[in-house]
């Protein structure tokens, strides 16, 4: 059997198996390419260069590879939008959280697909691109609407962005709709919004209950004074006074957590995002992540520093592509610095969930993490484990 046996029968809307094309079609059905609509895809190539007279061979790679891009925008903004919508709802059951891995993964998936698509636009020479480049301005990639969409919805703020004009929307005056569109995704729950909710609801750390931050703070004063000691007890004033130096580095490190006023500051220079209660259970989440109950949160968060590092390794190839096919100083076709302007966002203000990636500061050895109680432990198994240990007769 020849083509591709997915979409070799579409399925019976009974649930039966697919039926073959043939009956398919007389049943009412499409026939692959209308399915598809491949008249309206394959047909969307229009070479300016050709149209001049002068036909230009890698105008077509350039097209085809950024309509490529953009489809697979869609998807993401597709894949983001369901994920929002089961974020934004405060009994997130088990199962939903195995689908927001699914839905995350499937995301970190594309964008490695995107990642290596650069290689492809990268077979064309810098001679080549100038042959046909002349006809893309005043287009420019800085007027990817769903680019920008993917980035709201992420939760980039506005300020964060490297200015451009007056505003990184202002490429869209013209068009009514995509502002519109843009507004909307900047008054919407972003996805980094969402995802502090959810971990300062971490189960642990009520006072009142396990008080995870209050011993883990503990251990963290009980091993600052360890070091202190030690630095102490030193006579060899050079080495006293470097482990001194270490001694206060650490503490301020850990005094960034702890208090609230420090950590609310960091916040207001940009350089902590999430709310103090969202980073408890962030650090929680990571601590005890061998626990059924926070191995799947754990891998969700793994997953929301992948679609980071993917994106940040797009824009960085993005960033080598356009240095070498237009240099350093030209501008960019829509008018920006170009290269210049581009490497200016591969700074940390891009990173939605820097904090994700400075948790590794905090850590301290497994033999020192608080051990769960007993009642924390029946917590974490929820209903069923309760279940499981009565009919055990515990």
């Amino acid at each position: 059997m020849s083509g591709c046996p997915v979409t070799n029968g579409f399925g019976n809307h009974d649930g039966s198996a697919p039926t073959p094309l043939s009956e398919s079609v007389t049943g009412g059905g499409m026939l692959y390419g209308k399915y598809l609509q491949l008249e309206k895809i394959v047909s969307a190539q229009r070479l300016l260069s050709d149209e001049a007279g002068r036909l230009v061979h890698d105008e077509h790679l350039f097209i085809v590879t950024h309509q490529a891009y953009e489809l697979w925008f869609k998807q993401i903004i597709f894949e983001l939008d369901s994920i929002r919508a089961l974020f934004n709802n405060e009994d997130l059951a088990e199962t939903q959280t195995l689908e927001l891995l699914k839905r995350l993964n499937r995301i970190v998936l594309i964008l490695k697909l995107l990642v290596d698509q650069v290689m492809i636009l990268e077979t064309m020479t810098p001679l080549d691109f100038m042959d046909f480049r002349s006809f893309l301005s005043p287009a420019s990639g800085f007027q990817s609407l769903q680019f920008r969409l993917i980035e709201n919805k992420l939760g980039i703020k506005p300020g964060n962005r490297v200015k451009y004009n007056k505003s990184y929307s202002s490429v869209f005056g013209d068009d009514p709709e995509a502002l519109a569109s843009l507004i909307r995704s900047e008054s919407e729950p972003t996805l980094a919004e969402l995802v502090e909710k959810w971990l300062a609801r971490t189960p642990g750390l009520e006072k009142e209950g396990f008080d995870f931050w209050g011993k883990f703070q503990q251990v963290v004063d009980d091993m600052l004074q360890e070091q202190k000691e030690k630095a102490d007890a030193y006579k060899e004033s050079t080495a006293k006074t470097f482990a001194l130096n270490n001694y206060a580095k650490r503490k301020a490190i850990y005094d960034s957590i702890f208090d609230l006023s420090v950590h609310d500051a960091l916040i207001k220079r940009g350089e902590r995002r999430f709310s103090h209660k969202a980073l408890q259970g962030s650090i929680m989440i990571t601590f005890y992540r061998d626990e059924p109950r926070f191995s799947q949160p754990h891998q969700l968060l793994m997953l929301l520093m992948d679609i980071d590092s993917l994106i940040t390794k797009w824009r960085y190839n993005h960033v080598m592509m356009v240095q070498r096919m237009i240099g350093s100083q030209n501008m960019g076709t829509g008018g920006s610095s170009g290269y210049q302007y581009l490497r200016a966002t591969l700074g940390d203000q891009y990173k939605v969930f820097l904090d994700l990636f400075n948790l590794s500061t905090f850590l301290i050895p497994r033999d020192k993490i608080p051990p769960l109680t007993p009642a924390m432990k029946t917590k974490l198994r929820g209903r069923r484990g309760v279940e499981e240990e009565t009919e055990n007769g515990n």
